[in-house]
């Protein structure tokens, strides 16, 4: 089966465009050679809409690989995406920071920390503001 023929959920391709946009929280148009149209097509469009996890669950399990691996610029684009998908809230950020903090170690924590507050403070100015 190719990316462009249907399987029951609609195209790989669409499905994975569709998915990846959802988990970097930026659209995601179109993806060009052979690198980028597997990871759409595999890694998005089926790994990631697979039935047995949700994506919240997914979610957890790519935050805390990324801490325990250190790669904070793809926790920049995890995190934001997450609070505003409403995977997890800032409450349950935190403690996913303290939690993490004693596996990664501490130098890792209080980056992670650090970045966490980052985006809760950026996605609370986001938030419309409630009735006076």
């Amino acid at each position: 089966m190719t990316s462009a023929e249907p399987d029951g959920r609609g195209t790989r391709r669409a499905r994975g465009l569709e998915t990846m946009s959802r988990v970097y929280g930026f659209e995601v148009a179109e993806a060009h050679g052979d690198f980028m149209e597997t990871t759409v097509d595999h890694l998005f469009g089926d790994i990631w809409t697979r039935p047995g996890l949700s994506f919240r669950d997914r979610r957890l399990l790519l935050l805390g690989l990324l801490a325990g691996q250190h790669l904070n610029d793809v926790l920049d684009l995890q995190i934001p995406a997450a609070l505003a998908n409403e995977e997890i809230t800032p409450a349950e950020l935190r403690e996913i920071v303290l939690f993490l903090t004693h596996y990664t170690g501490w130098p890792q924590g209080a980056r992670l920390n650090s970045q966490a507050e980052t985006h809760i403070a950026r996605h609370e100015r986001r938030k419309p503001a409630g009735p006076a």
